[in-house]
């Protein structure tokens, strides 16, 4: 009943459950309301935010049943929003009736104008995600294109797809949207690292990893791998993509044939042009990237293979590096004060991307700790040591990072801050103040979420900066 289901579709008999009331939820149950299916909204929540949204959604026809327990109402569809885990009752219950199970991406890809839909430029990845989907965003606009960043960034797919007046999208992935995708056809696709996270969502690192790589299914044109982490080539030699569609490859070396990477001071590529195997287009200069970290020059060469794909022009690639405007709490800087400078990476909340963010400075004062979601410290620890003048420690698993300093870097200066409120940031910035020497970086890149202390990874950067604000007015 459901197998064809598109936006032009008669959805009047089609009862659907929609498992969620946030952002993408909402968004679906509206969608969804407004093309006539029966829509139910079950959500085990049953706070403010989701009352506001439920009388919005009852308006428009839908039953929302908030407080909900695991029990799936009578559907023809389920559709289920990114924070439901796979194993959910809810989504075991769906499969065990024969109930087709759809996620986000899956419903916003079927509500596509059937004539003139935007092709998709997806990004995946366990770091990086946003910032390469913005500045992928940036090139697309530069070139003049109508183009916006949606999915995972925050903005509605479904809603962007709803009132689709583009040329374009880039699309940001996280991998709890992927599980339940089978008809998405990008354009072009990236996966940019793959590295331990979401292992509580996912139960192992191969089904989270399996996860990702459902990103380069059915691509069109470029299936874009990072040939510096061989993981993301396994990835894309398996994958089933549409026939004539090139595997992409981008490195901080220098590139083969068929990929982008860097000479000198230029970013180059060597994938998009016709004499690829004699010559090299100059994108962009290195120094377009800002911030100008190793990892970040990673990501603006995937941005520039997606953004190629599509037919972007080189003028176009370096104009959209040079207007990006980076988000907030990526090895953000906050202010150097007695010669020592402060930067805010508060969403590097896993290890790996504190692992990039620690590779980019030295000597460093390293500011981590918060809830380490199950994590191992040990080989970033063992990498990094050397370079660290000191650690302060804070948040719920702070012992967790503590041990393996012990073991593998025992000659760091440790200082533990045992407060758990959010005003202990202070005395946070106090303690890596007094590590630090003049030339060296303290880096708040904690390699943990934030929920233990903060509300998010962005009230726990803004915590920081502040603190470190109040330093510069002790110093006045």
């Amino acid at each position: 009943m459901t197998q064809g289901l598109g936006r032009d579709s008669d959805w009047s008999a089609t009862r659907v459950t929609v498992a969620g009331i946030g952002i993408a939820g909402f968004a679906a149950a509206d969608a969804l309301a407004q093309l006539g299916a029966i829509v139910t909204v079950v959500d085990a929540g049953d706070g403010p935010g989701q009352r506001e949204r439920a009388d919005i959604l009852e308006v428009l026809g839908v039953e929302v049943l908030l407080g909900h327990d695991d029990s799936l109402p009578p559907c023809d569809l389920l559709v289920v929003s990114p924070g439901l885990r796979p194993s959910a009752p809810l989504i075991t219950a769906a499969q065990a009736a024969g109930v087709p199970v759809w996620g986000e991406l899956e419903l916003a890809w079927r509500l596509r104008s059937s004539v003139g839909a935007a092709p998709w430029l997806v990004v995946t990845g366990t770091n990086g995600k946003t910032t390469t989907t913005l500045m992928l965003e940036s090139m697309l606009t530069a070139a003049g294109l109508r183009a916006v960043s949606a999915g995972n960034i925050g903005t509605s797919l479904i809603d962007v797809v709803m009132h689709d007046d583009l040329d374009v999208i880039a699309v940001e992935v996280g991998a709890p949207q992927l599980p339940f995708v089978e008809s998405m056809s990008p354009l072009a696709s990236v996966c940019l690292n793959v590295a331990d996270d979401h292992i509580d969502h996912f139960g192992t690192y191969e089904a989270y990893a399996a996860a990702k790589a459902r990103i380069y299914a059915r691509t069109q044109v470029a299936a874009v791998f990072n040939a510096d982490e061989p993981v993301t080539m396994r990835m894309v030699e398996e994958a089933d993509v549409v026939e004539g569609c090139r595997a992409i490859g981008f490195t901080l070396g220098i590139p083969d044939i068929s990929m982008l990477g860097v000479v000198d001071e230029y970013l180059v590529d060597r994938a998009f042009l016709d004499d690829r195997q004699r010559t090299a287009q100059e994108l962009a200069l290195v120094g377009d990237v800002q911030p100008n970290a190793p990892h970040n020059i990673a990501n603006a060469l995937a941005a520039a293979a997606l953004a190629c794909a599509f037919g972007v022009p080189a003028t176009a690639v370096q104009q959209g590096l040079q207007r990006f405007t980076p988000a907030g709490h990526r090895i953000a800087h906050v202010a150097t004060i007695d010669g020592v400078t402060y930067i805010d990476d508060s969403k590097a909340t896993n290890a790996h991307a504190a692992l990039t963010s620690l590779r980019a400075y030295a000597p460093v004062v390293w500011i981590a700790g918060g809830m380490a979601k199950g994590q191992d410290f040990d080989a970033l620890i063992a990498e990094t040591g050397p370079g660290l003048r000191g650690v302060v420690l804070l948040g719920v698993d702070r012992a967790v990072i503590a041990e393996g300093l012990r073991r593998h870097a025992p000659q760091v200066p440790v200082k533990v801050v045992e407060r758990t409120e959010t005003e202990a940031m202070v005395e946070v910035v106090a303690a890596a103040r007094a590590l630090a020497q003049p030339g060296d970086t303290v880096l708040l890149a904690p390699g943990c979420a934030s929920w233990d202390m903060f509300r998010d990874y962005s009230h726990r950067g803004d915590t920081f900066a502040a603190a470190v604000h109040a330093l510069d007015g002790d110093r006045a």
